[in-house]
């Protein structure tokens, strides 16, 4: 699961339709980007909204391995000529998207310094929480890697004021998200609820800083 705070490039100076060869691009909730299997030709920006990328194994179960919001960059595997998609970008709600080419991209980091400093940023950010969600997965107990997912979707611990508030998610997308059923989450979700570390209500879902007990605790 991949969450950036706030875009680490602003998308004003760097990434318009007329300074580059690029396109902005809506999507409605729901709508696939782009498929697992699919040739790599660009790379794209979320200006507003949200995207999940999932894999599909050979057996044919499906994982949800990000969730992207704005200021997230994805697709960037063609940079390396990556011969296909490895995912499925789907919005997971209306999205704006910004799609670079390929070519445009890799001029834009060559030429523009600023723009190749800010898309480095990110993307050594977005390893060090592949790694962290690695180990995630590995070492901790299924109640902590929900604890530790519904805290990542509501910023605690980035940069600014965590939003407390996060638009609703369904036990079966938590489920994919940290590698367990949903009955295992719907358990701990209520156990969570009945604790007071969250709430519902038809903002969406509440998350209490409280809930950091739960992956503190051994």
């Amino acid at each position: 699961m991949g969450h950036v705070r706030r875009p680490l490039l602003d998308p004003v100076v760097f990434l318009q339709p007329e300074m580059h060869a690029g396109v902005a691009l809506d999507y409605e909730k729901g709508q696939t980007i782009y498929s697992q299997g699919d040739l790599p030709d660009s790379v794209f920006y979320v200006r507003e909204g949200g995207i999940k990328l999932t894999v599909v194994s050979n057996q044919g179960k499906e994982a949800i391995v990000a969730l992207l919001e704005a200021g997230a960059f994805f697709g960037q595997g063609c940079i390396t000529a990556q011969p296909l998609r490895m995912t499925t970008a789907t919005a997971i709600s209306f999205s704006s998207l910004f799609r670079i080419p390929r070519k445009e991209i890799i001029q834009m980091l060559q030429k523009d310094r600023d723009f190749s400093d800010g898309f480095i940023s990110y993307l050594i950010s977005h390893i060090f929480k592949v790694e962290e969600d690695l180990v995630d997965q590995l070492f901790n107990s299924t109640e902590k890697r929900l604890a530790r997912a519904l805290l990542l979707l509501a910023h605690y611990g980035q940069e600014g004021s965590p939003e407390t508030v996060i638009p609703r998610i369904n036990q079966e997308e938590l489920a994919e998200m940290i590698g367990t059923t949903r009955s295992r989450v719907s358990i701990f979700m209520n156990k969570f609820r009945k604790s007071g570390l969250i709430d519902y209500d038809d903002s969406g879902l509440h998350v209490r800083s409280s809930l950091l007990s739960v992956i503190l605790h051994d």
